[in-house]
């Protein structure tokens, strides 16, 4: 899921939730959801980087979970947005292929009972606000375990212009993970979307492992 118009503003709030609502409202084409996996997603899962149970965090319409379910992972989708989460049911069972997907808000995984060996992010992690983002961050703490890796797709502070979501650079993305996390790489990648131009944007590819013990919920 990634955020629509929010420039490169630091706001201290993710975007109401409205917005991502009307994103998937019937008739409108949320301009993130492209049909298909990302591109370097699918290059990162052929690397061999996915491992175990897999969590996508954010997962919009389904397409990236989906397609690391199809290659045998037991994945499970979360998303705050209902009609999101219809439209990744449906294209699942086209697909004959079982992923859990849940309705749940990013920043409270621990309702979620349980730990992932992976949690794939396409487009989550630059909504968060650089007063948000440490929550998020420790709400993904609690549902990994030492070893456990993040992968992360992220729109870049090289992406030109203001359209779109919010550019991350990469010392903030290092200093987010800075405390229990170790980064194995940031490298250039692409977000493919529907916005028009180019079709895609100027993107991180993230993985950060795990380093420092689950938090309990009951912290």
């Amino acid at each position: 899921m990634a955020s629509e118009g929010e420039g490169t503003r630091d706001m201290a709030a993710p975007p109401e939730p409205s917005a991502f609502h009307r994103a998937y409202e019937e008739g409108v084409h949320a301009p993130w959801d492209i049909g298909r996996p990302q591109a370097d997603i699918v290059a990162l899962a052929e690397a061999g980087a996915f491992h175990g149970d897999v969590l996508d965090v954010g997962c919009g319409p389904g397409d990236n979970a989906i397609f690391l379910a199809a290659r045998g992972h037991a994945v499970t989708g979360l998303d705050m947005v209902e009609n999101a989460l219809s439209k990744a049911r449906t294209r699942a069972e086209r697909s004959s292929v079982s992923v859990q997907f849940v309705r749940g808000n990013a920043l409270e995984l621990e309702m979620l009972g349980r730990t992932f060996d992976t949690v794939l992010d396409s487009g989550l992690l630059h909504v968060f606000g650089s007063e948000m983002r440490p929550r998020y961050v420790e709400s993904l703490s609690r549902v990994v375990r030492p070893g456990s890796m993040y992968h992360a797709l992220v729109w870049s502070d090289k992406e030109p212009g203001t359209e779109g979501p919010r550019r991350l650079s990469e010392a903030e993305i290092r200093a987010a993970f800075a405390s229990g996390w170790k980064v194995r790489q940031i490298r250039p990648a692409r977000f493919e979307h529907m916005l028009g131009g180019k079709g895609y944007a100027e993107a991180w590819l993230v993985s950060i492992e795990r380093t420092g013990s689950s938090i309990s919920a009951a912290v």
